[in-house]
């Protein structure tokens, strides 16, 4: 088994390193500079693997930090129940979601696909080998922050190894429940694929973990204890029946399909979204449009692709509103959740930056407009020209602000009108700041999802999402917006700093993208794909 991990851990360390090297490749004005040998330079191979190393240490503890501090941590301010109890609440019920939805064992991998299937290892050796390395890193990487933050809420030291425990046990119990429905329905589980009933049992867990303390109802240490003492308990049967499990072969044979990989043809699952993008296209001769020019092109485009573009902003938008008469009526039969309800609306709007963050539709949108236009379009010339791609620009950021600003209006109508049922506030251009804030969020999201569209040109020929840079400023927008969960600041300083902000970053970035293209005799992506 030892031996069989090795070959493993190295075929998987050489893919990534090979990922490395691809990813400096591809990163601003490098592209350009480096030649396509570059996997055959042993210096960069071994600075490939130092980077792996890094990763490898990375994925042990930073997400464990990350998923502590910022999962339960940072909630701990919002509620009024005893800290160390909340903590033990929280991490509780996330851990039984995170079982249900992460088991490590049936996430259909691509260093998987290359052992089991391509270079037929022993799939019970690969399997147990990679999977109790797997369970390793999670205590290991658990084990240190669990440490701090037990201490920080006042917790008993002992309570630091049950909850690693807690969360290995829980994992081979729900790997154990798959193993035993694999062997009598003989069909194997994809958690990349989970079943509606597996959402809506996450979204209970998630509402019991985050909800019920909001009611003053949390799990104490004796409860605990007992969860932990079952957890245990199934996990010892657990862990044998995943030791004397035989049928790993027949069950990765299913799960390590292609379709399930995306390995042996990356243009299939590309064509699978293309087709399913164009079966939401409306192919209507009625559609028409008054206008001219540019605005025309865009309108005829906007009214084909209506269900793609509105009707998941329509379904946010109700949402929200029942959210917002739930809220009222809340207030209305327990006046005493007002004055929680008021704190939270002049204290926590940094909050809404991540709402906003999630409810944007501009990767959504950008990715429709070069499936379905630009990928065809861009191989005229004309279509290339700064005079044409301006116009086309201007129109789609008026259809973007205007489709992501259906939810952020009921947002911006509902947080001032709570805040005056809920007994107000002293300032009252608090109301104003908390509207305009909103919508100069949602405006935002709009711009900055465009503009780097433009500017980094994400996709490649194959309609493939394929820069780097378009992936790193993805990833830091999502980081720098989940940071604002833990940031508490009055709603006017706050709310005028992200109106500001908002109206400078949009007005920058909207007079770079003019410079740069109609700088252009033809435009192309400054940093982007190998579209051209």
């Amino acid at each position: 088994m030892i031996k069989s991990f090795i070959t493993s851990f190295k075929l998987k360390n050489t893919y990534r390193v090979n990922s490395i090297i691809y990813s400096i490749k591809q990163l601003p004005l490098i592209n350009k500079i480096l030649p396509n040998s570059l996997y055959k330079n042993e210096g960069l191979k071994i600075f490939g693997n130092v980077i792996s190393a890094f990763i490898e240490i990375g994925s042990i503890f930073i997400g464990k930090f990350l998923y502590l501090f910022l999962m339960i941590i940072c909630m701990l301010n919002l509620y009024k129940t005893n800290s160390s109890n909340t903590f033990l609440h929280i991490f509780t019920f996330l851990t039984i979601a995170g079982g249900l939805l992460n088991t490590y064992m049936f996430n259909p991998t691509k260093d998987k696909y290359y052992a089991m299937i391509i270079m037929n290892m022993d799939a019970k050796k690969y399997t147990l080998s990679n999977y109790f390395y797997s369970l390793l890193k999670l205590f290991i990487g658990f084990l240190p922050f669990v440490i701090s933050f037990v201490i920080m809420v006042h917790l008993p030291l002992w309570i630091c190894i049950l909850l690693p425990v807690f969360s290995v046990a829980t994992k081979m119990i729900v790997s154990s429940y798959n193993l035993y429905k694999f062997e009598k329905t003989k069909i194997a589980k994809n958690e990349n694929l989970p079943t509606k009933v597996l959402w809506t049992l996450i979204l209970i867990l998630v509402m019991i973990s985050y909800g019920l303390p909001f009611i003053g109802i949390t799990i104490n240490k004796i409860i605990f204890m007992i969860i932990f003492i079952i957890s245990i308990i199934l996990g010892i049967y657990s862990f044998i029946k995943i030791l004397n499990f035989t049928q790993y072969k027949k069950m990765y044979k299913q799960i390590l399909v292609p379709d399930n990989i995306n390995v042996a043809n990356q243009q299939k699952s590309t064509a699978v979204i293309k087709e399913n993008v164009s079966k939401q296209i409306e192919y209507n001769e009625s559609f028409t449009s008054n206008k001219k020019g540019f605005a025309y092109f865009h309108d005829l485009f906007v009214k084909r692709h209506r269900k793609i573009l509105t009707e998941a902003v329509k379904k946010q938008a109700m949402v929200l509103l029942v959210i917002l008469i739930i809220s009222i009526i809340t207030i209305k039969i327990n006046p005493s959740m007002g004055k929680n309800i008021n704190n939270i609306l002049l204290m926590y709007l940094p909050y809404f930056v991540f709402i906003m963050y999630l409810l944007n539709r501009g990767t959504t949108v950008t990715q429709a407009m070069f499936m379905n236009c630009d990928h065809s379009m861009l191989t005229f010339r004309i279509y290339r020209t700064p005079k044409v791609i301006l116009g086309i620009f201007k129109e789609r950021l008026k259809t973007l602000i205007t489709i992501n600003l259906l939810p952020a209006l009921i947002i911006a109508l509902g947080l001032p009108l709570l805040l005056w049922l809920t007994g107000g506030t002293e300032n009252n251009l608090n109301y104003i700041v908390l509207f305009t804030s909103i919508i100069s969020m949602s405006i935002f999201f709009s711009v900055h999802y465009l503009v780097m569209y433009y500017l980094l040109q994400p996709y490649n020929i194959n309609t493939e999402l394929k820069s780097s840079t378009y992936r790193l400023v993805q990833a830091i927008t999502y980081f720098v917006c989940y940071y604002m969960i833990q940031i508490k600041l009055p709603t006017f300083e706050f709310g005028m700093a992200m109106i500001i902000f908002s109206v400078l970053y949009s007005f920058i970035s909207l007079l770079v993208l003019h410079y740069l293209v109609g700088s252009k005799k033809k435009f192309s992506p400054l940093f982007g794909g190998d579209f051209y």
